[in-house]
């Protein structure tokens, strides 16, 4: 019973560290979603070039779209223009981050990670897709479509009242109905990692940066979890030795590969480019989590968890407890309407 205990103290303590942020961070991918036009996503991305590929990456990097979610968006801007590079490009970045997930990594894991983890995402998907650039010179992709997602968006509406409702339906509805399942997920596993891991689990990994980042990388490419979920579970890791590097390598993979994802990018774009997929994404998540081990001081890294309050409730600002509270109804209430929209865009 103690364990129990401390496993729902500790969920409890991750969630009043994180609810302000996510409810910030799920406004604001409501407001990138009802007032910024959808032209801008395929209108610089044509062409075989860097400059598309950059382009493509930079747009991705905050929208709140899962590896699922966002294969049929990728195929979408291609069918409009994009090119495959580009096309390639958005398919890597646009999982690994969004404006939720980068507030909330703030929120636990500090600035410096908050910093890291955007720019990993837009070098890694950069490379990517510049090697299909240089690679494979084919310009037409296969129609296929995402089997789990519909084609198309419902048009938004032209008022502004209604771009204001359409921006909050969408963060506190369908945001929550996507992302909520795969939060919850990742919150439960964190817990269960804190109270039952033993603190000398990843002691072994201490002194052998590159092993524990290779045992992550395998762990995290099949998982299918969304970027804000994958959070608590890398500090969780973190907090039973996990060196900030592999955690890196988490945040990076988890989101951007699963079954999933493959076997769709397999057949809309070719086991060639697939190969270059998965190969940019490995490539990127183990050179940089080496760089952070190697190069960053480990005092960037320092967890705002406080480990001395661990099963500990007392001391938590009525602020924190209000956002969970707001945060758990809006959850509930998305998960009883789940079946009311088509999820499309899950991150």
């Amino acid at each position: 019973m103690q364990q129990i205990y401390n496993i729902i103290v500790e969920i409890f303590n991750l969630i009043n560290e994180m609810s302000p942020y996510l409810l910030l961070g799920f406004l604001l991918a409501g407001v990138m979603h009802a007032f910024m036009p959808k032209a801008l996503y395929s209108r610089y991305l044509a062409g075989n070039n860097m400059r598309s590929v950059v382009a493509a990456a930079l747009l991705g990097i905050p929208l709140p779209l899962c590896s699922c979610g966002v294969i049929p968006t990728a195929m979408s801007l291609h069918r409009e223009g994009a090119s495959k590079g580009a096309t390639v490009s958005f398919l890597i970045a646009t999982p690994q981050t969004g404006v939720d997930s980068i507030i909330a990594t703030m929120s636990l894991m500090g600035l410096p990670f908050a910093i890291i983890r955007p720019i990993a995402a837009l070098l890694t998907a950069v490379f990517g897709g510049q090697m299909v650039n240089l690679t494979d010179r084919q310009t037409k992709i296969h129609e296929t479509q995402c089997e789990c997602c519909c084609e198309d968006e419902t048009p938004k509406s032209v008022g502004l009242i209604d771009r204001f409702r359409d921006c909050l339906h969408y963060a506190f509805v369908e945001m929550m109905q996507d992302i909520g399942k795969w939060l919850v997920i990742g919150l439960v596993v964190a817990g269960l990692i804190t109270v039952l891991v033993p603190d000398s689990f990843f002691a072994i990994f201490k002194d052998n940066t590159m092993l524990s980042i290779l045992v992550v990388l395998c762990i995290a490419m099949p998982m299918y979890i969304c970027a804000t979920g994958s959070i608590p579970i890398a500090v969780a890791l973190m907090m039973k030795g996990l060196t900030p590097g592999a955690a890196l390598v988490l945040l990076m993979a988890g989101p951007a590969c699963n079954l999933a994802s493959i076997i769709v990018i397999s057949k809309a774009l070719g086991r060639k480019t697939l190969v270059t997929y998965l190969v940019s994404i490995i490539v990127g998540s183990v050179l940089f989590g080496i760089g952070i081990d190697l190069i960053c001081p480990a005092s960037w890294f320092a967890l705002n968890v406080p480990t001395s309050s661990l099963y500990n409730i007392e001391g938590t600002s009525w602020f924190s407890i209000a956002c969970t509270v707001v945060l758990a109804m809006l959850l509930v209430n998305a998960f009883l309407r789940r079946h009311d929209h088509c999820h499309c865009h899950e991150k």
